[in-house]
């Protein structure tokens, strides 16, 4: 009884670490492909995700992690990839330095 108390207030359901449920498929934004993969973090959802783009040859990656976490997988996701645009629309290719 007192493990369900503090299981109930700390989040724990005691069914191990939280797995990805959605399929990662890429957004396309100005050129760039945008590619959410939020992270389980406790019982939040970690907004991550890479941005790609071939320059020339090169497939250039810029992979990040915020600091921000949600409750819900998809809205971890929807988050990653408003910051992507915004960050594409701020900083262009001088993220891949």
């Amino acid at each position: 009884m007192l493990g369900n108390l503090f299981k109930s207030m700390f989040g724990s359901s005691g069914e191990g670490p939280k797995k990805s449920t959605s399929k990662v498929t890429a957004v396309s934004y100005d050129g760039y492909e945008i590619f959410a993969e939020p992270q389980p973090a406790g019982s939040q959802w970690q907004v991550s995700g890479r941005i790609e783009k071939t320059i020339g040859d090169t497939a250039k990656v810029h992979r990040f992690i915020r600091a921000d976490t949600l409750p819900d997988e998809e809205g971890a996701a929807n988050e990653m990839i408003r910051k992507a645009k915004m960050m594409i629309d701020q900083q262009g290719d001088t993220i891949f330095d």
